[in-house]
């Protein structure tokens, strides 16, 4: 398995951005499908994009227009930019990663997790 370590998160103004980064202990450069997940209090872990091992993205519907997921591969690093944000963004968000071609959003498919970064954002 790989090791991730997000960094990032923190408290924002409603409207505002952040970046958070997702730096992995070995190259995913190639064969590893990559996404950000977020888990607000009290509710459900939801998958909100991913990049796949093919380079194919895709966005939830939540975030759409609003997020991006890049992966700067000299540095084994996932990022998440986040713009336009709004109180119901605020969660703890996990980078996850798989070996394989995995083209979901779902959790069970993913076998490397994060420990999550918070970002807060108020109204």
């Amino acid at each position: 398995q790989v090791r991730l370590v997000e960094s990032g998160g923190g408290s924002v103004q409603a409207g505002g951005s952040l970046t958070l980064s997702c730096t992995a202990s070995r190259n995913i450069a190639s064969g590893y499908c990559m996404a950000w997940f977020r888990q607000a209090p009290g509710k459900g872990r939801e998958g909100i994009t991913y990049a796949d091992s093919d380079g194919s993205t895709r966005d939830a519907d939540s975030v759409k227009g609003r997020f991006a997921i890049s992966q700067d591969k000299s540095k084994n690093t996932l990022y998440l930019q986040m713009n336009s944000l709004k109180p119901e963004d605020t969660g703890m968000y996990y980078c996850a990663g798989t070996p394989i071609y995995c083209h979901t959003l779902r959790s069970d498919a993913y076998s490397s997790w994060g420990q999550g970064t918070q970002v807060t954002v108020s109204s």
